[in-house]
């Protein structure tokens, strides 16, 4: 069992749901960015979802693609990351750290040493927009293969058709988008969710955590209410860039965490 399974069994005989949190590694820098990482378990923090910085994130709007703007100007790289995770790992060796990104900058290090150094680190799971199910053989498998979780993401536009597919090599967790389109775009509706999140239950065992458009803790309660958890990132990026101190952060971080395990 990777750290994902422990926490999702322990959340489970506890009767919770997950709070999941993203940051971009590096925003606003590099110490930073550590620092809020570091203090993410404490507000409540289930599993923490570290950005990969990249110079064209597709399926990002423009609050993490300002974040991956401001990480890499300040010299951020996939090194650093992985290293923010060996630093993080000083400290805590139960939080789940799941790295999300593209896949450019993996093929650039090379797969078999990406996944050697990012296993060597402690890193638990993979999220990779931008490899399809159809390249499974290019990542999805060596790292399942590696220890790692390798987690989908499926959408309202994932039809009874695709599903499967999406779900053949998904382990950890599914990520359901709750959203057409970009990060930060527009709010999440539970009872929009609802039923999509039952659809992908209905053919899978793992936990659906439902992410984009979550922003309150009325709705990570709502959202977590219907599905095995949440995930916020645009909104807490978006208290990142707005310069707020780091305990101002956190304290909004364990707001949404409440929020979620009240679901």
């Amino acid at each position: 069992m990777t750290r994902i399974d422990q926490t999702f069994a322990r959340l489970r005989a506890e009767g919770r749901k997950a709070f999941v949190s993203y940051i971009m590694g590096g925003d606003p820098d590099l110490e930073s960015s550590l620092a809020i990482m570091q203090g993410l378990p404490g507000a409540g923090v289930d599993i923490i979802e570290l950005g990969v910085p990249f110079t064209d994130p597709m399926a990002d709007g423009p609050t993490i693609q300002l974040a991956g703007q401001r990480a890499l100007e300040g010299g951020q790289t996939l090194t650093k990351t992985l290293d923010m995770v060996r630093r993080f790992r000083e400290g805590d060796d139960a939080t789940p750290i799941v790295l999300m990104g593209y896949y450019n900058p993996i093929y650039a290090r090379g797969v078999e040493r990406f996944l050697s150094e990012a296993k060597a680190v402690g890193v638990d799971g993979l999220i990779v927009v931008d490899l399809p199910p159809e390249e499974d053989s290019e990542l999805c498998l060596p790292a399942q293969a590696a220890g790692l979780n390798f987690i989908r993401l499926a959408t309202p536009t994932t039809d009874a058709k695709r599903l499967p597919k999406v779900l053949q090599n998904t382990s950890g967790f599914v990520y359901y988008v709750s959203i057409t389109g970009i990060t930060g775009a527009a709010a999440a509706q539970a009872q929009d969710v609802a039923p999509e999140v039952a659809r992908i239950k209905a053919s899978t065992d793992l936990p659906v955590i439902v992410g984009f458009g979550i922003s309150t803790p009325e709705s990570a309660q709502a959202i977590a209410s219907v599905a095995d958890g949440c995930v916020v990132g645009s909104a807490i990026v978006k208290e990142i860039a707005d310069g707020k101190p780091l305990d101002a952060i956190l304290a909004y971080v364990r707001s949404l965490a409440e929020g979620a395990h009240r679901g």
